[in-house]
């Protein structure tokens, strides 16, 4: 296996750097890296852009967020939030949140929920200027609730400042807390009510915007189990095949890049073209880079993934770090396939040989060669070996004599 492994880096890297089996100077060298680099950024760039070209489950399900920690939150309190988000307080944006949800289909595919939509036009009933007015008096309100608290904290981590101050008899006028000590437990207590009548007071404007139709048309949405199961059904769908979805995307970005750059390649060795198989090879190698990369992060965060996330979580409960070795177990098989199947259809030096053979072309580099020449013009490669059977000289890397039809040895080959 390593071998194999060798071999094939050694082929990678010949070809990577050699022109017509001449290295490449080093002008040369760093131009092609530069256009590597350059070339690598921009597919990597195409690849960012078409995976989004999907909707995603966000984006298609913008109420999930909302509505989970909604039915999840468990204060008193939770029904003026959830209104409260439906009175934004950005006076400039005039969009509704219907237009806002839709906005995520431009330049997109795929649709955003009807139900979120649904939800959207509920939102925009409540967003009006009397239930505006109605928060922001409660806010105001809250803020000088805010205001007297820290002032009674002041107080209270004065008052023993100014007890010292009392009893050394310092006058008022050279004192540095807020409040004497003979007025503290005063200015708390009027401050207390002022908090109190203020509480009271917020709690009254809350009740009046929940008993707003339109609040209570909200609530009622927001508390039907039928419509929260189907978006959450929905959006768990979504969330499962969207991984699967961006590396469909993304293989159809790539997949075209390299069947024309192989085949340039392949055209380029045919006719000889070295530098344009040197470019060529330096493309198809650029363009698989990033192909690798997708499919790994698809197997961290896709299908695969949950597939194996539910057997592990079925069979050993909480123990997710065999997620990992199954990881460790795995990579190095697919590893091992895909090297396999690189050392047998692709740089299979038989099946090239063959085809190389029937087109009068050198068995190592390619070119064309006369029938007659033993070693190649171009490369000095010796083109023959002799048979074991019937010691006759037979084509290199071929299975069979072309004169005895005996099989030849693999280790001769």
């Amino acid at each position: 296996m390593f071998a194999r492994i060798r071999r094939i880096l050694s082929q990678f890297f010949n070809q990577s750097r050699t022109i017509n089996n001449e290295p490449l100077n080093k002008v040369s060298l760093i131009v092609i890296i530069l256009i590597d680099i350059f070339i690598l950024i921009n597919v990597f760039t195409g690849l960012d852009d078409i995976s989004r070209w999907y909707i995603s489950p966000t984006q298609a399900y913008p109420c999930y967020s909302e509505w989970q920690n909604y039915r999840a939150e468990t204060t008193q309190n939770k029904d003026y939030e959830i209104v409260r988000l439906s009175l934004p307080y950005d006076p400039n944006n005039r969009l509704s949140f219907q237009q806002t949800y839709q906005q995520d289909e431009v330049g997109h595919l795929g649709k955003v929920s009807k139900t979120c939509l649904q939800y959207a036009s509920y939102k925009d009933k409540i967003n009006n200027p009397e239930k505006q007015q109605i928060t922001k008096t409660i806010d105001q309100k809250q803020a000088k609730i805010s205001t007297l608290e820290r002032d009674n904290s002041t107080i209270k981590s004065q008052y023993d400042s100014t007890l010292l101050e009392k009893i050394a008899g310092q006058g008022r006028q050279q004192s540095i807390n807020q409040v004497g000590a003979e007025k503290a437990k005063q200015v708390l207590e009027q401050n207390n009510r002022q908090i109190s009548t203020l509480k009271q007071e917020i709690s009254l404007l809350k009740n009046e915007l929940l008993a707003k139709p339109e609040s209570i048309s909200l609530i009622a949405f927001l508390k039907n189990d039928n419509q929260f199961k189907e978006v959450d059904k929905g959006y768990q769908q979504a969330s499962f095949w969207y991984p699967s979805i961006q590396l469909g995307f993304q293989s159809l970005f790539l997949l075209p890049l390299i069947i024309i750059a192989l085949s340039v390649h392949k055209f380029a060795q045919r006719r000889g073209y070295g530098l344009v198989s040197l470019i060529s090879w330096h493309l198809l190698v650029i363009f698989f880079i990033p192909l690798i990369v997708k499919i790994f992060e698809f197997l961290q965060i896709g299908a695969i993934f949950k597939f194996l996330f539910d057997i592990v979580i079925y069979l050993f409960g909480g123990l997710l770090f065999l997620i990992n070795y199954l990881y460790i177990l795995l990579i190095p098989i697919i590893g091992f396939g895909i090297i396999q199947f690189f050392q047998k259809f692709v740089f299979n030096s038989k099946v090239q040989a063959a085809s190389r053979v029937q087109k009068s072309c050198c068995v190592n580099c390619a070119k064309k060669i006369r029938q007659v020449d033993t070693y190649c013009p171009h490369c000095g490669y010796y083109q023959y070996i002799e048979c074991q059977n019937c010691h006759n000289i037979t084509y290199k890397h071929l299975s069979y004599c072309k004169h005895c039809g005996t099989s030849q040895d693999s280790s001769n080959l």
